[in-house]
């Protein structure tokens, strides 16, 4: 599968680690630094990752028109697609939601997510606990839903934090492809003019790793199962 990579360090992480132990070959194009991305998805799936960007930032991030054009094929082929932060927010704006910058309810760290009684029965969230940690670090968010979305999962904070689109098109706002040691290369004054610690939170997201790493690792594998479905 393709992924469409908008930062430097924004790359697919484990996610893409336990996609390939599930037997799918990831492409990784780094987008944010040049590499050209293909006008036509001819990949099994799709996934679009992270970046400090609104999903229509194409005056900072020019590759954008791009990947949403990618993204605009994956729904219309019913391609499997997984959007992570930027990605699960440039699903959202496509398919006619809503997304707004500094939406005023920022999130640091590793973070409790709420299943909703909708995931139950999701193909790739269903089953998973009723509250599972995962790393958030934005202050932008989905704030409307596309109309017709099945929403999976919920913070207080930013309630809008996984939703599948159609039958095949996932968007999270949090991170399963990271784990805590990503935490140690975030910017410490950034991160104490938030009034957080960054020691603190690496210390967090280690406590909660064990149950994180089962429940995404989960969701990677069942997510390659519908991608090899496909290609077969």
């Amino acid at each position: 599968m393709l992924a469409v990579q908008n930062g430097m360090k924004g790359g697919p992480g484990r996610f893409g680690e336990w996609l390939d132990a599930a037997g799918v070959a990831v492409d990784v194009i780094t987008a944010f630094d040049g590499s050209p991305l293909p006008s036509r998805l001819a990949h099994d799936g799709l996934i679009v990752l992270g970046g400090g960007y609104l999903p229509d930032d194409d005056d900072k991030a020019p590759w954008l028109p791009a990947t949403r054009a990618l993204v605009e094929q994956a729904l219309a082929r019913s391609v499997p697609f997984f959007g992570i932060c930027l990605g699960g927010q440039m699903l959202a704006s496509i398919g006619g939601g809503k997304v707004l910058g500094d939406a005023g309810a920022p999130e640091h760290g590793s973070t409790s997510i709420t299943m909703r009684a909708e995931a139950a029965g999701d193909p790739v969230f269903g089953g998973l606990p009723a509250a599972v940690p995962a790393i958030e670090n934005h202050i932008d968010a989905i704030t409307a839903l596309p109309p017709g979305a099945v929403w999976l999962a919920e913070t207080e904070r930013c309630p809008y934090q996984a939703f599948r689109l159609g039958g095949r098109a996932w968007g999270v706002q949090f991170h399963p492809e990271v784990g805590p040691e990503r935490i140690r290369q975030w910017d410490a004054e950034y991160t104490r003019r938030r009034g957080l610690d960054l020691d603190q939170l690496y210390a967090a997201a280690v406590a909660d790793d064990p149950l994180s790493t089962a429940a995404w690792s989960t969701v990677a594998s069942r997510f390659a199962a519908l991608v090899k479905e496909g290609r077969a």
